[in-house]
């Protein structure tokens, strides 16, 4: 049996050969029907109004340049012929204000419409896809959309009225003139049909190629210390030189094959209307055609012929736009690996903060065939510190990921106060939960807005409450702002040992029951050690702790600690009794105490 993401794939390649993406744009744009009522009879006005303008000529030409005319006749017309002209310039000044105004209104209401999915997907879709890519998606892929909305769609739609109402009116002009005319549009449409199929692919392909611009550019840009540390400059500009080329050349690919198409369609649209006019000249000649009549066929014709080719070039806007609405779509059309069941358990009041593993086992999606968790089982008490520990690659980390629930085990279950995660709101168990990470992860906000992460509902007594616990108090208020001071990309303009203690006190402000501790003194000076190890200590007083030990400090202050080797358990108990067992912890333990203070137990 084929796999199911199979058919996802061709469903999605059917939908990128075709329009269909563009009716999400579409349903975005029904939202709005008092300003796409506007748009609409504006667009209608200036078509109409531009169709009036042949028609003004012809009057003039047969009734005002005629011998003996009626001055005031003639002057009527040439005043009928102004009030069209003023009518159209307004009524192509409100058409472009709504459509510009629905193109920007859509553009927002899919990025956040997007933004808000993203932010329910699981971090294995993210393994699976770069986020630097998607943010590429939401900057480029919008800007085509826009353009669609806000230029291309109302062109297109004017272009079309003009197009079919100048054909009836040519045909109440010159019925056997304008035959000729209807009989040569097949010979149009077909070139359209043949080179837009393959201007879709390329379309697509060139959006690619510029999301990979974008995403090469943040990756780099992103560590520009490393990349100027390794003296690496020389080959980034290479590979974004290569990318660029990548880029160009399949730009270049597009641009031949709408130039050939605009080429073709054209010589066929003008082909046809200068064999036409030529028999309209003879019947001038003739006597059967008035003047006024083949100045305003030609007038007329000549709108035609502009709207049908506009609407070739178009029509290729209209394709890159389906590829950069399928993109998006993509996105859209990924189910959150890890949502709420539809009946979810609610977690126990008041929280007790038991945190509970029930053999476990787990594989990462990028790494199914090694185990990250094998058979895993751990039972921490409320108000409990377990320190675990073991060699990298041991399963550490993991079990912070499935404790807040990113990740779902293939076998065994986790419980918080004896409710499986799987059977809760992912929301409510991340609710009883605070997070250390390693390295303390700051947004470019405000100091105020970074504290507040972690209860966004904190006054500012509070913060500095946590503040002053957290041994954060002097630094904030050293800052030029205080806690209305811009920390910058990553919290660049504070200390490693800042971050971290920023990040102490975040916690300290989510007050949960469960706090999990990726303990993060390894890399700091012994100064800043001692600070954050201080405010670690009042952080874990009277909460379950489950804290991913580098340091022996911190181990031999825990209740128990778990020695991991392999997704295993191999060890359990005390400082002393596992020095005195000889097995994992005393070799992790002698590697510190006999090699360098530096050295790490994990």
């Amino acid at each position: 049996m084929p796999p199911a993401g199979g058919g996802r794939r061709r469903k999605r390649e059917r939908e990128r050969a075709n329009l269909g993406p563009l009716f999400m744009v579409w349903r975005e744009l029904l939202k709005y029907p008092g300003r796409m009522a506007t748009a609409g009879l504006a667009l209608v006005t200036t078509a109409v109004s531009t169709l009036a303008i042949p028609f003004g000529f012809r009057q003039i030409i047969d009734q005002g340049f005629a011998q003996g005319a009626d001055p005031r006749a003639i002057g009527w017309w040439f005043a009928m012929l102004m009030g069209v002209v003023v009518i159209l310039a307004v009524a192509t000044a409100i058409r472009f204000y709504s459509v510009s105004w629905l193109g920007e209104r859509v553009v927002a209401d899919i990025r956040l419409t997007v933004q808000r999915h993203l932010l329910t997907l699981a971090p294995a879709f993210f393994e699976e896809n770069s986020p630097k890519e998607i943010s590429s998606r939401m900057t480029s892929d919008t800007a085509i959309i826009e353009q669609i909305v806000g230029t291309t769609v109302s062109v297109a739609l004017r272009n079309a009225i003009m197009a079919v109402g100048g054909v009836i009116y040519l045909f109440m002009l010159a019925p056997g003139l304008t035959a000729g005319l209807i009989v040569a549009i097949p010979l149009v449409i077909l070139p359209i049909a043949a080179f837009g199929r393959r201007l879709r692919a390329v379309s697509r392909s060139s959006q690619d190629r510029v999301a990979d611009i974008g995403a090469l550019t943040a990756e780099v840009l992103g560590a520009l210390k490393v990349v100027q540390a390794f003296n690496q400059e020389t080959r980034e500009r290479e590979r974004f030189a290569a990318a660029v080329e990548r880029t160009f050349n399949t730009g270049r690919q597009r641009i031949k094959i709408r130039a050939i198409m605009t080429a073709v369609i054209m010589f066929l649209i003008f082909g046809a209307i200068t064999l036409i006019m030529w028999r309209g000249a003879i019947g001038v000649a003739e006597g059967t055609i008035t003047g006024g009549t083949i100045a305003a066929f030609v007038v007329t014709a000549g709108i035609v012929a502009g709207a049908f080719g506009s609407l070739t070039e178009v029509y290729g806007d209209l394709v890159r736009g389906a590829g950069a609405a399928s993109r998006l779509a993509e996105l859209l059309g990924e189910r959150p690996s890890i949502a709420a069941p539809p009946r979810a358990l609610q977690l126990p009041e008041p929280p007790r903060g038991k945190l509970a593993f029930e053999r476990v086992t787990f594989r990462y999606p990028s790494r199914p065939e090694l185990p990250a968790l094998h058979d895993f089982s751990l039972s921490i008490e409320p108000g409990e510190t377990v320190a675990i520990v073991g060699p990298s690659g041991a399963g550490k980390s993991t079990l912070f990921q499935l404790a807040e629930r990113f990740y779902d085990p293939q076998g065994g279950a986790i419980k918080i106060d004896g409710v499986p995660l799987a059977s809760a709101d992912p929301a409510q168990v991340r609710a009883r939960i605070a997070l250390v990470p390693q390295e303390g992860v700051l947004f470019a906000a405000t100091a105020r807005d970074n504290l507040r992460y972690g209860n966004w509902q904190a006054d500012d007594a509070a913060i500095w409450e946590a503040a002053r616990a957290a041994n954060a108090e002097g630094f904030l208020q050293a800052l030029p702002q205080g806690l209305d001071t811009f920390l910058g990309e990553d919290g660049g303009r504070l200390s490693g040992g800042q971050r971290q203690r920023m990040a102490i006190a975040r916690a300290l402000l989510r007050d949960a029951p469960i706090l999990l501790l990726d303990e993060a003194t390894s890399a700091l000076d012994a100064e800043s050690e001692r600070l954050v190890q201080d405010a670690l200590d009042r952080l874990m007083a009277h909460r379950t702790t489950l804290v991913i030990a580098h340091r022996l400090a911190t181990v031999r202050q825990a209740d128990r600690i778990v020695v991991m080797d392999g997704g295993r358990i191999v060890e359990q108990g005390t400082h002393d009794s596992l020095s005195r067992a000889g097995g994992l912890y005393a070799r992790l333990a002698s590697l510190q105490f006999e090699g360098t203070s530096a050295t790490p137990l994990a």
